[in-house]
C-alpha cells in the first residue's frame, strides 16, 4: 500500500474509531487495515492507537500524527487539480489565529458567507495573543495587531486600526474628564504588555508633525486584549483601543480626541511556501476584504 493511501486509511481509523468501520469503507479487508496501520506504526517508531477489543483511540502521539496528515491530504488533494478550472471546489482544513475580539466582532459574524461559498472547507479558528509558531503548530496563517517583528514570515498588510482614547463613566466621575495632555498627569491608564515584565508604554499622541509618548501611571497590567477592554470597563484606568462597541453603548465614553494614538497595521502572515494551497488563498483573500469591509462601517460610525 502506497504511502498516501496508508495515511487515508489511518486518518479514516481514527475518525471512525473502529478498524472494521474504516476497512468496510475503503473496501478493504480488515485484516489488510490492520497489519498497513502496524507497519506504519513501525516505520514511525510510534503508537498511534491504544486498541481495545471494542473501540480504538488515538495515542497523543497518534493525535499529533492526526493533524498532519488531514493537513498533508488536503494539500494532495489539492495538488492533483491544481491545473484544473479555477472555479473547482476548495476542500480542506484552514487553521488561522486571530486576537479574541478581532474574531468575535469582526470576523466570525462574516464567516458563515465565505463557509456557505465553500462547502468543503473546514476552520479551525484560534484566539490568542501571543505569538503561535505557525510551522510547529500548523497554522495557515495568522492576523497580527502591531508591529511585525517576526521576519521568517511572509507578511501582508490588510489594513489598520484606528485607535481611539477611551474611559469608562464610573472612570470619569472619580477622577474627572481630561481636556488636555497637561490633565493626564492626574489620570492614569491600564497597560498592556505582550509579556509581563516588560516596560509598558505611555500615551502616544501626534504633535508638531511626529508622534510622542507621554509616560503615565498605571496600577494595572495585562497581556490579554479582552483583560485589557474589561479593566477599562470597571473603572480601573484610560486606554487607547480599537473603536469598539461598547462606545455606542455608552458603556465606555472617548476622551482626547485630538490626542488619539498612531494607528495600528493589520498584517496577515503566513509561512514562506513556493505555492499557497488555493483554499487558504482564497481564504486570505476573503479575510482582507472582511476586514476591510468592517474598517469602512467603522468609519461610517
Amino acid at each position: 500500500m502506497d504511502q498516501l493511501r496508508t495515511f487515508a486509511l489511518f486518518t479514516r481509523v481514527a475518525e471512525l474509531e473502529s478498524f472494521t468501520a474504516a476497512a468496510r469503507s475503503l473496501g478493504m479487508p480488515k485484516a489488510t487495515a490492520s497489519i498497513a496501520v502496524q507497519q506504519l506504526e513501525t516505520r514511525l517508531g510510534a503508537r498511534l492507537f491504544h486498541r481495545t477489543t471494542r473501540r480504538v483511540r488515538l495515542t497523543q502521539d497518534g493525535e499529533q500524527f492526526y493533524e498532519r496528515c488531514k493537513d498533508l491530504l488536503s494539500d494532495a488533494e489539492e495538488l492533483g487539480t491544481m491545473f484544473q478550472k479555477t472555479d473547482q471546489a476548495l476542500s480542506g482544513r484552514i487553521r488561522v489565529d486571530m486576537s479574541t475580539p478581532m474574531a468575535r466582532t469582526r470576523v466570525i459574524p462574516l464567516l458563515g458567507g465565505f463557509l456557505d461559498s465553500h462547502p468543503g472547507v473546514e476552520i479551525e479558528l484560534g484566539s490568542t495573543d501571543r505569538a503561535v509558531d505557525l510551522v510547529r503548530e500548523g497554522y495557515d496563517c495568522v492576523v497580527r495587531v502591531g508591529p511585525v517583528t517576526d521576519s521568517g514570515l511572509v507578511a501582508r498588510k490588510v489594513g489598520e486600526l484606528e485607535l481611539v482614547n477611551c474611559a469608562s463613566p464610573r472612570y470619569l466621575r472619580r477622577y474627572g474628564t481630561p481636556r488636555t495632555l497637561d490633565d493626564l498627569k492626574k489620570h492614569q491608564v491600564v497597560h498592556y504588555v505582550g509579556t509581563l515584565g516588560q516596560k509598558p508604554p505611555g500615551w502616544e499622541y501626534f504633535h508638531d508633525g511626529g508622534w510622542h509618548e507621554l509616560p503615565m501611571r498605571g496600577r494595572v497590567t495585562v497581556n490579554n486584549a479582552e483583560a485589557f477592554m474589561a479593566a477599562c470597563l470597571a473603572g480601573l484606568g484610560l486606554v487607547q483601543a480599537p473603536r469598539n462597541e461598547h462606545l455606542k453603548t455608552g458603556r465606555l465614553v472617548e476622551v482626547l480626541p485630538r490626542y488619539r494614538a498612531q494607528p495600528m497595521p493589520v498584517t496577515l502572515l503566513y509561512p514562506h511556501r513556493r505555492q499557497l494551497s488555493r483554499r487558504v488563498r482564497a481564504f486570505m483573500d476573503w479575510l482582507a476584504e472582511a476586514l476591510s469591509s468592517n474598517k469602512a462601517r467603522d468609519e461610517r460610525r
